[in-house]
Parts: structure tokens; sequence; C-alpha cells
């Protein structure tokens, strides 16, 4: 059983600022600045933030499911301001998906605006098509907020 799920959020920031923080590591130091405590830290197991980069998600205590994930950058795309990772160890993969890609393109709204598109596509056996239900974009969604009102808040209009 193959699916995906896609989520779009609005922010009040230029489509170039926000791909300078998503396309390399800048985006999970913000993560481990912001949102501790909701979604986890990141570390950078290997990589400079490019293609074939691998960090590793560990969840904060009492999360339910596996405590930690890794995850491998398959695809970073300048020109459509898009961003690949797929999850090959611990998260979801434990629990039975056979595969498990989350993608974020931001989307330019206009000069000041723009739209950060959150997509996950899984792939689990049909036997376990129960556990599909656990696909989200929650955690990206809380991400892309939280970040979104940081360049609100922090982005230098002169610039």
């Amino acid at each position: 059983m193959k699916g995906h799920l896609s989520h779009d959020s609005l922010v009040e920031v230029p489509a170039a600022v926000i791909w300078d923080v998503y396309r390399g590591l800048q985006l999970g130091k913000l993560l481990n600045q912001l949102l501790r405590d909701v979604i986890g830290t990141v570390e950078v197991v290997y990589g400079d933030g490019g293609v074939g980069t691998i960090l590793k998600f560990t969840f904060p205590p009492g999360t339910p499911g596996p405590s930690y994930m890794k995850e491998v950058f398959t695809k970073i795309d300048d020109e459509q301001r898009l961003k690949e990772g797929e999850i090959f160890e611990g998260g979801l993969k434990d629990v039975g998906f056979k595969v498990y890609r989350q993608s974020l393109q931001i989307i330019e709204k206009d000069v000041q605006s723009s739209i950060i598109r959150s997509r996950v596509e899984y792939e689990i056996d049909d036997e376990l098509q129960e556990l599909a239900s656990l696909a989200t974009t929650k955690p990206m969604e809380t991400l892309n907020e939280a970040v979104g009102k940081y360049l609100e808040q922090n982005w230098d209009l002169s610039s």
C-alpha cells in the first residue's frame, strides 16, 4: 500500500529567506533552539547539509513509539526550493513502513510571503495497512509554524 499526505503553511517571509534556512543544517539548529521539548533534538551524524547528509532525531521522553529516527537527505533542488529526505532507521521504519519519505518545498506566494509545502510519501505492506494512520505531516507543520514565526520576528525587512 502506498500513500501520501500534504500540508501547506503560509509564512510572511520571502521564499529566498526561508530557503536559506531550510536548505542546509540551519533548520536543525533552529529545531533544537525552538522545539526541543516538543519535537526533540537533531544531530548531524554525517555530512555538510547536502545530499547524503544523515541526521538523527531523538524524540522527547514520553513520546509514543520509537525514541529516535535517522534520515538521509536524498534530494536538494535549489531551483524548485525542494528538499527530500528518507527515514532509513528508527521512527516509522521500526513499526513496519517500507518507505517513509518527507519533503519540504518553499513556494513563493508573492515578494514578501511564501508557502511551505510539507509532504510525506509512504509505503507499507497491505497486511499492515492499519498502521498507515501513523503517517503524518504534523511534526513538519509544527516545525514550519515555529520557524515561520521566528523568521517573521527576526528577518530584517531592510535586507
